[in-house]
């Protein structure tokens, strides 16, 4: 198992100076060797399976927005030891430090939607 809903496997993977647990470099290669070809087969078609288009991201300016977003990401994962995805399945164990990370993630989104306007 990755392990990636486990805080402290998380931690220890980002802990680069002091006592640092390479191993989830395995599922990243594994998501990247899945990911990568997949785009280049999917992409090739002339338009989706089951849509008239591909809706890709067209911006590829470097903001505030992105560099902010990116910042609070990585402060989340870095203090907490949770990324939304595995915050998601770790949910099911009701422990309250995921409680609180979810609570937390759910009202940055909320004050996004609220600054956007």
């Amino acid at each position: 198992t990755a392990n990636m809903t486990n805080p402290a496997k998380v931690l220890a993977f980002l802990d680069v100076t002091g006592s640092w647990d390479p191993s989830l470099m395995v599922v990243f290669a594994a998501a990247l060797g899945v990911t990568l070809p997949g785009f280049h087969l999917v992409l090739k078609q002339q338009q989706p399976r089951y849509a008239q288009q591909f809706f890709l991201p067209a911006g590829e300016d470097i903001d505030r927005k992105l560099i902010g977003g990116a910042s609070l990401f990585g402060m989340g994962w870095g203090i907490a030891g949770y990324c939304p995805g595995p915050a998601l399945t770790a949910l099911v164990s009701l422990n309250s430090n995921v409680l609180l990370f979810f609570a937390a993630m759910l009202a940055g989104v909320m004050l996004h939607k609220m600054l956007a306007e």
